[in-house]
């Protein structure tokens, strides 16, 4: 029988922990939540030379202070022993800043070892680091690896067999002393005082002493259980700038540890120099990254077009094969409708997820993604969220699949909900197809511009109100800070690890959407199926006239209500189905499916209804669900079909209170 540990990867974010978690584990992890928190938790498991390894992906954070629930579950759950072993991860190429996770750690009693990622932009920057004298200074195993090379992972296996052998504990005892003789070391000397001998838990008595020099409230709560409470509130208020000075000890303990340990023989260039420092300027900052995410969006278009091109032509292929087998009608119908329409959709929508990951990839790969988030953090701090949320919500603009599939980038779990919940506000490159030419229609070019502004400012106060409903349990006042971010040097991209990354992500994201299209599918072939094939003998139909006194209260009969309904399957079915409805011309599934629509839809509308219903519709159709594949892919993103139903939910209530308000008032004028 096989020998089994338990570990766990501790790094501040983007330091390559989530790529060598997934390098490890491959399809075996699984994803929750934290017990109580909204705090994803990943975990899974690999074998090595006859020994399993359970191991725990942590929160990515920048340090073990206690000022979020990233970091209170992340040095709890080390605290508790979970883990037999906690591999410290670090960037290479900004050893500096990235070593600050290890001098925090440093002082907690569970076995480590150092794992050094980015090794090879390391060494095109001209670093060489010394992995043997490093190892000798910490006492524990270091390591150095490619994290998306899985080539580079022998060393890494050895190193964690040593440290699984070995138990050694990281060497605190240079950064200790510089506690004991720096320039606050009577307050040191007082806090060491205050707190046990031996330690709590698995914290020792010189990293209690340091987070109390910190002023840190849970590590205060923990130790009133041993000590006086109000004594060790007073030294906290005594000692307020006890933070800056163990942060200054730390950093001086890393200089110490880098200076014989790291060599550099190559200078940066001077032009990437000058446009780094643009791209995070105050003057050209945001308008460079809007610029760049705006061609990031049409270089996504340009590359999933392909497939989006095949996922559109599937139907058209498959569908007289399976009418031609012969099989009965409703049989057919329903293979058709479900099976292949799903199988269509959900190609398209992986087109486009390709295109999105490979782009944005890209751009984040070579370094420039952490740019936008910090130019963008002053805005999105309005919001309760961190710069980082800015990306998926931009681009959104182009697709909102897209903008969910961004927020993976974001480290907290809330703030990741959060995000996705207020991009589904921002109107996608499909809605802009079609209200506009309903406005157009409607209302006149003038008057189309005047609908378009209208609805522009209905999305800033919606995303501001969904941010303040939402945000008071994702992101609560008490737990938001700054964003906290090293910027990457800029490197060429990885090709090889780029292309794979984006399969991988294509290949889950089909497999999950696909069951869930086709049950969404089904569902709505069953509402709209008629043996006739025309749309007045269909079960939706009579459900909407049935319930049209209650939509015209929300500013719609019953057609524009049904077309509204289909928009959550997709943006683009709306003329077609309005088409259908409105002329009784054909099967209402197979329109929603398609972008097919009476050439005269315009002129159609503009007749059949009133300018306060057109504009009530307009205005329900653009905050509805986005799409039946964006909610697919909020379900993958967010792994909670609880949180995927309130957004929706949310979503779908909002759009029939905004279509209402702006019936009844824009009544008044029309």
């Amino acid at each position: 029988m096989s020998a089994e540990k338990k570990i766990a990867l501790l790094g501040q974010p983007n330091s390559g922990k989530s790529t060598v978690f997934n390098m490890l584990t491959g399809a075996h992890q699984h994803v929750g939540n934290w017990p109580g928190k909204t705090v994803e938790k990943v975990e899974g498991e690999f074998t090595y030379d006859d020994t399993k390894y359970l191991i725990a992906d942590l929160p990515g954070t920048y340090s073990l202070s206690a000022n979020s629930d990233e970091e209170i579950v992340t040095r709890d759950y080390i605290a508790s022993g979970g883990a037999d072993i906690v591999c410290i991860l670090a960037d290479s190429s900004q050893l500096e800043r990235s070593l600050f996770m290890l001098s925090d750690y440093a002082g907690i009693t569970v076995p480590a070892m150092l794992v050094l990622t980015m090794t090879d932009v390391a060494e095109a920057q001209g670093k060489k680091i010394n992995i043997a004298k490093l190892s000798e200074k910490l006492g524990i195993p270091v390591v150095s690896i490619v994290a998306p090379d899985k080539k580079s992972y022998g060393s890494f296996y050895k190193a964690l067999e040593e440290a699984a052998k070995a138990q050694k504990q990281l060497d605190f005892s240079a950064l200790t002393e510089l506690y004991k003789t720096g320039e606050q070391k009577n307050a040191y000397a007082e806090a060491l005082a205050l707190v046990p001998e031996n330690g709590v838990e698995k914290y020792s008595s010189e990293w209690l002493a340091a987070k109390l020099l910190e002023g840190d409230n849970a590590v205060i709560n923990k130790l009133s259980a041993v000590s006086d409470r109000n004594a060790l509130k007073q030294f906290a208020q005594e000692n307020p700038d006890g933070s800056l000075y163990t942060s200054d000890c730390k950093f001086e303990w890393i200089d110490g540890l880098l200076s014989d340990t790291v060599t550099k023989t190559k200078k940066t260039s001077e032009m990437l120099t000058k446009f780094d420092r643009a791209t995070i300027s105050k003057r050209w900052g945001e308008l460079i990254s809007i610029g760049i995410v705006l061609l990031g969006i049409i270089g996504s278009f340009i590359v999933a077009a392909p497939l989006m091109g095949i996922g559109s032509a599937i139907p058209s292929v498959l569908t007289p094969f399976i009418n031609a087998i012969g099989m009965p009608e409703m049989l057919a119908s329903f293979i058709n409708s479900t099976l292949i329409t799903a199988l269509g959709w959900v190609f398209s929508m992986a087109g486009f997820v390709f295109g999105i990951n490979l782009v944005f990839g890209l751009i984040e790969e070579v370094g420039y993604m952490a740019r936008v988030s910090y130019v963008f953090d002053n805005t999105m701090n309005k919001l309760g969220l961190q710069g980082k949320s800015i990306m998926p919500m931009l681009v959104s603009f182009g697709c909102t699949i897209g903008g969910t599939a961004g927020t993976r980038v974001i480290d907290s779990y809330g703030q990741r909900i959060l995000t996705i919940a207020l991009a589904w506000a921002v109107p996608c490159g499909a809605t802009f197809a079609v209200i506009p030419t309903l406005a157009d229609a409607v209302f006149g070019s003038g008057g189309a511009i005047l609908v378009m502004l209208y609805i522009f400012a209905l999305m800033f106060l919606h995303i501001f109100v969904t941010a303040k409903i939402f945000g008071r349990k994702l992101s609560p006042v008490e737990d938001r800070t700054g964003l906290i971010m090293e910027l990457p040097p800029y490197h060429k991209p990885r090709w090889k690890t780029l292309f794979k990354n984006t399969l991988v992500r294509v290949w889950d994201v089909f497999k999950k959407a696909f069951v869930v299209v086709v049950i969404v599918a089904a569902v709505f072939w069953l509402l709209t199926y008629s043996s006739s094939g025309m749309a007045a003998d269909s079960v939706i139909y009579k459900i909407g006239t049935t319930i049209e006194p209650v939509t015209k209260f929300f500013g719609m009969g019953w057609q524009t209500f049904l077309a509204f309904v289909s928009s959550m399957v997709s943006k683009e079915a709306v003329l077609g189905v309005t088409s259908v409805l409105f002329t009784d011309g054909g099967s209402l599934l197979l329109t929603a499916t398609t972008t097919s629509a009476d050439a005269n839809i315009g002129t159609l509308i503009a007749n059949a209804i009133s300018k306060p219903e057109a504009l009530a519709f307009m205005v329900a159709v653009t905050f509805n669900v986005p799409c039946l594949m964006a909610l697919s892919s909020t379900m993958h993103e967010t792994h909670s079909a609880k949180w995927t139903a309130k957004i929706a939910l949310y979503y779908i209530a909002t759009a029939l209170v905004l279509s209402c308000l702006t019936y009844h008032i824009s009544g008044l004028f029309f």
